[in-house]
């Protein structure tokens, strides 16, 4: 099944307009730029984990290509967090379809801008972007619980949801 990523309106901004299906269905993700240090990055959220994938430093010719981005980014995160190899297989599988359209989810927006506040203090404590380890950065996101998802951990809702599916 394809993997439909809802984003922002600022996200949609810098997206091509041919890589965005208003009617695309498929497992839901969610989809923010936000700006650190004048740089533009995007958040990825799973909406039913909350699972996140944090993407900084995007310039034009990366949101031409953002699903190729997404995957890249998804692959060495689920690495970064010892997935087994059946489910980062089965979710690069999924990545080979990727559709885009409008954010439908308020409570996943909300989260993410939790989330957001979270890599912030993260990236300030690191001493700015790029002193970050990425993959430290996405194991301490990805393992402080989260109210939405009933304060479990969102790697471990991700881990389970790869899972059963």
């Amino acid at each position: 099944m394809p993997l439909l990523i809802r984003c922002t309106q600022k996200l949609l901004a810098e997206i091509p307009e041919n890589l965005v299906d208003p009617s695309a269905t498929g497992e839901g993700w969610h989809a923010n730029l936000i700006r650190f240090e004048r740089r533009k990055c995007v958040l990825f959220t799973h909406d039913a984990t909350l699972y996140s994938v944090f993407v900084p430093g995007l310039k034009k010719p990366e949101f031409e290509r953002l699903d190729e981005v997404f995957g890249q980014r998804l692959f060495k995160t689920l690495l970064w967090d010892e997935f087994p190899q059946d489910q980062v297989e089965r979710m690069l599988e999924a990545c080979r379809t990727i559709h885009f359209s409008r954010s439908n989810n308020r409570s996943v927006l909300g989260s993410m801008n939790d989330i957001r506040f979270q890599i912030e203090v993260h990236v300030a404590h690191d001493g700015g972007l790029v002193n970050v380890d990425l993959a430290d950065l996405h194991h301490r996101v990805n393992r402080t619980p989260l109210s939405a998802v009933g304060y479990r951990y969102p790697v471990d809702g991700f881990r389970e949801h790869l899972a059963q599916a």
